[in-house]
């Protein structure tokens, strides 16, 4: 599998997600043979927990907003460092 090569770390959720979507694709079409099920099963299981620190990530960095009593918008950032 060629894109196997790529480096999954520089990718981006969207990336990522795409491949994998790709993988599950071709897996679902069960005309792949059985040593390249395998290595796309592998690599799908790695883009998987790639997007699944990447949710963790974004969700530890968005803001909690608040509606104050006046109506007022209040941002608080959330404390990850």
């Amino acid at each position: 599998m060629a894109d196997s090569v790529d480096n999954i770390a520089a990718m981006s959720f969207e990336e990522a997600l795409a491949e994998l979507e790709k993988i599950v694709r071709r897996l679902e079409d069960g005309k792949a043979k059985l040593d390249d099920a395998i290595a796309a099963y592998e690599r799908g299981a790695k883009l998987k927990r790639h997007c699944e620190e990447k949710l963790r990530e974004a969700k530890m960095k968005i803001d909690r907003i608040d509606i104050g009593p006046g109506g007022e918008i209040r941002a608080e950032k959330a404390n990850i460092e």
